[in-house]
């Protein structure tokens, strides 16, 4: 299991500094659409600058007619800078068979997920969108996620096993809504800690505001790090 810190806060300095405050652990950095949007493809080289060993999960949820998706993750691809992204398994099998044929012959090519159920959704308001009970659709999603050839899915931790149940334990679940020590929840519905994910052979965990709301955020991810 992986450990992956959520950039969220109100600026690039912010970030940063909370950046090099870690720089010497071995973790994933995600840079989402308020950050990417506002410090856009310098954000990704001033974190590599910190360290490049750091490993970068750009979450923009790409999402939209399958060659403008295609067109997208192979300017992400190009970068150079991005080790994972992602793209929403709602846009259908199609979309994400294009995104992978377009970048597979790419060098180093970052890795891809498809976002099956956001993790701030409960069933209620889920079902209401989907028609479906989220264990139900995410498992779907999941299953046609790993029939298009992509890598894995953006799940929560209460979906995780039951989809490697029903394509490969090797297919990967990047997990977000993880309270590492049971923290507050937040905006988040479907919430879990470091034993819950580790039962649920989660790969990845994000979590964010339990490390950068803290007073020695540092120490957080040390603890986090030896849970894991």
């Amino acid at each position: 299991m992986k450990l992956c810190i959520s950039l969220d806060l109100p600026s690039a300095k912010e970030n940063l500094a909370i950046v090099k405050e870690i720089k010497d652990f071995d973790v994933w950095l995600k840079v989402g659409l308020r950050s990417y949007i506002r410090d856009g493809k310098e954000f990704l080289e001033d974190l590599k600058a910190i360290n490049p060993k750091f490993k970068i999960f750009l979450d923009l949820k790409l999402y939209d007619i399958p060659n403008t998706m295609a067109d997208a993750a192979e300017e992400i691809s190009k970068f150079g800078l991005v080790d994972i992204f992602n793209v929403h398994a709602s846009a259908g099998e199609n979309a994400m068979q294009t995104v992978m044929e377009r970048i597979k012959d790419i060098p180093n090519r970052p890795l891809v997920l498809a976002v099956t159920a956001l993790t701030s959704f409960d069933n209620e308001s889920f079902k209401a969108i989907y028609n479906e009970d989220i264990s139900t659709k995410a498992t779907k999603l999941a299953k046609d996620t790993y029939n298009s050839g992509v890598d894995g899915v953006v799940c929560s931790a209460f979906e995780s096993l039951d989809i490697k149940k029903n394509t490969s334990d090797s297919f990967i679940t990047l997990c977000p809504g993880i309270r590492p020590f049971g923290e507050d929840a937040g905006d988040q519905k479907r919430v879990a800690d470091i034993p819950f994910a580790k039962e649920n052979s989660v790969d990845f965990i994000v979590v964010g505001r339990p490390i950068y709301k803290d007073t020695n955020p540092k120490d957080v991810v040390k603890k986090i790090l030896e849970n894991i």
